[in-house]
């Protein structure tokens, strides 16, 4: 069974960055398709950037186009989420998520979870 740990969040003025990690454990990760979501107080779960199994194919949900980037890699289990020029709306619980497909899944296809990571970005 696979297991995921987020890593990587804390609070940053708007404008600036962090980097999460998801690290997983369990199985070829290379066979499981990555997915970053995040939930703010009060609001639904959302999708925020999938990635394939091999990271040929990824997506992001609108408000973080070109300024966030999702990455793997593979050798170390390890998935990324880049975030540049955050704005107070990004913050959240950021959750990575797993798919036992290779492809880029649907928000129903993730199956396996981890705990999540505060992102607290002040004005």
């Amino acid at each position: 069974q696979v297991q995921l740990a987020e890593s990587g969040g804390g609070s940053v003025q708007t404008g600036g960055s962090l980097r999460l990690s998801c690290a997983a454990s369990g199985r070829t990760f290379s066979s499981l398709a990555m997915g970053w979501f995040r939930q703010a107080p009060g609001k639904e779960r959302e999708s925020v950037a999938s990635i394939s199994g091999n990271g040929f194919f990824r997506s992001y949900e609108d408000s973080v186009k070109g300024r966030f980037t999702v990455s793997r890699n593979n050798a170390k289990n390890t998935l990324y989420l880049q975030m540049n020029s955050l704005k107070p709306e990004d913050t959240a619980v950021y959750y990575c998520a797993a798919a036992n497909i290779p492809t880029i899944p649907s928000e129903s296809q993730y199956t396996i979870w981890g705990q999540g990571t505060q992102v607290t970005v002040s004005s």
